[in-house]
């Protein structure tokens, strides 16, 4: 990293369903950092193709509409610290948990020219530091110098069970068996990708959360955190 940045750089990655976006938002609370989910700009664009009949097997006309829009990244609320992604100055924080965002994302992560610019975006995210990122290849692609590398795992029952729970919170009928089988297909998926796929980053902090309640997750990684601190002054 060159020039003064403001802060450090904590990149998170693991499967779905891990928590890293609670737990994320947790640390970057206590730091006074800011945090993005980098997965939602996958869904952003997946989205956006959706709304104007894109074919998302064509890579080209994909990647093309990603260069198009103008993509901005800031909180939805006065002094918030969690990112959210604005395609054309609008929000789409509600558009991308639509059910045909859901089943088609993993279509537009795959595309390597789209993985390649939005890759772009997030290190211009997170030049200046003072941020906690997550997704699937930050600590071994965006950012493998990060100042602070998490790889945050948990069983896929576990994973399929903490999703069931809230998923009945928010009033939805689902399947249990359903949310398993998702994750477990979805794990597939992003470690078999060809671009950047999910892996464990050699230098990277690993926490299974499995028997841990995100705050013990947030609070290990803050001691991390704490502790790189000290060691650089």
């Amino acid at each position: 990293m060159t020039g003064r940045r403001r802060g450090m750089i904590i990149a998170m990655d693991g499967p779905a369903g891990v928590g890293k976006s609670t737990v994320g938002g947790l640390v970057a609370k206590a730091l006074g950092y800011k945090f993005i989910n980098t997965g939602e700009m996958y869904r952003a664009l997946t989205w956006r193709a959706l709304e104007e009949s894109v074919d998302l097997d064509d890579h080209g006309a994909v990647v093309a509409l990603a260069k198009r829009l103008a993509w901005e990244f800031k909180p939805v609320e006065e002094g918030g610290i969690t990112l959210k992604t604005f395609l054309d100055g609008v929000p789409v924080t509600g558009q991308i948990r639509e059910e045909r965002v859901s089943v088609n994302s993993s279509r537009v992560a795959e595309n390597p020219g789209v993985r390649k610019f939005l890759s772009k975006l997030q290190r211009e995210l997170g030049e200046e530091g003072a941020i906690v990122m997550e997704g699937r290849d930050i600590t071994t692609h965006v950012f493998p110098d990060a100042d602070v590398k998490i790889y945050l795992d948990a069983s896929p029952e576990e994973r399929a069970t903490r999703r069931h729970r809230q998923l009945k919170a928010a009033g939805q009928d689902v399947d249990r068996n359903a949310i398993l089988a998702a994750i477990l297909k979805r794990d597939l998926n992003d470690i078999k990708r060809e671009i950047n796929p999910l892996k464990r980053a050699s230098d990277a902090m690993i926490i299974d959360s499995t028997r841990m309640t995100m705050h013990e997750v947030a609070e290990s990684i803050l001691r991390r955190v704490r502790r790189g601190k000290k060691d650089a002054r």
